[in-house]
């Protein structure tokens, strides 16, 4: 009987968290990851979520639901939108692109009833071989900036850190060759997100994100995830 209580809460879903005070998240599908203590790998909807746990009882509750493909687009709507519920019944918010020219994409993000949250913005750099950087709007709060190191900084500086970036390329490489099952993919961008010269979140690629700013509305920062740092 405790063998059969342990299989049931080991299987049960994992229940859904609150959106609004989230401080780290990822969107993805896996719910309970593989482990020592479990065998195998449980997947779920595919959802904004939120690691819980740790070691061999980590987790991912969900917090927010990516629309199904069926689900009818809100009017406006371009891009990818969130639910409250698995069912896809209460529309938490929605993407639309409303700005788009050489250097720069917007994006409003919306509430369920269509009023403006905010925006986030994707720049394109003005230097050679650096990526793009990343703006948030916030009503009522200074701009965003999301940027990593070789976005600032000095001619000489960027020199400095090109040449550090070939040589622990070269490792990362020989490194990945060795590695079971061959090519790797690619490591992930880390970004500070700035605002006032205050940390408010940190990503890693659009894979994890990390809120360290209370007052940030966590729908901008899923929005930023949904449109994927690419």
């Amino acid at each position: 009987m405790a063998f059969g209580k342990r299989r049931t809460a080991e299987e049960a879903a994992v229940p859904a968290v609150a959106w609004a005070n989230v401080h780290k998240f990822t969107i993805s599908s896996m719910e309970k990851p593989t482990t020592p203590k479990r065998n195998r790998a449980v997947r779920g909807q595919r959802a904004v979520r939120v690691p819980r746990g740790g070691g061999n009882y980590r987790v991912y509750a969900p917090c927010a639901y990516l629309a199904p493909a069926s689900r009818p687009a809100p009017p406006g709507s371009t891009g990818p939108r969130l639910y409250e519920d698995p069912e896809a019944q209460n529309l938490l918010c929605y993407l639309e692109l409303s700005g788009e020219d050489n250097n720069e994409k917007r994006y409003s993000v919306r509430d369920g009833q269509g009023e403006l949250i905010g925006a986030v913005r994707r720049i394109a750099s003005s230097r050679r071989f650096l990526k793009h950087t990343w703006r948030i709007d916030q009503p009522g709060h200074p701009e965003i900036v999301g940027r990593n190191q070789w976005a600032a900084g000095s001619t000489k500086e960027l020199a400095e850190l090109a040449a550090t970036k070939v040589v622990l390329t070269t490792f990362q490489i020989i490194a990945d060759m060795g590695a079971e099952g061959g090519d790797q993919p690619p490591k992930p961008r880390t970004l500070e997100w700035k605002s006032d010269g205050k940390l408010v979140m940190t990503s890693e690629g659009s894979q994890l994100v990390t809120i360290k700013a209370d007052w940030l509305d966590r729908r901008l920062a899923f929005a930023f995830a949904l449109i994927g740092d690419a």
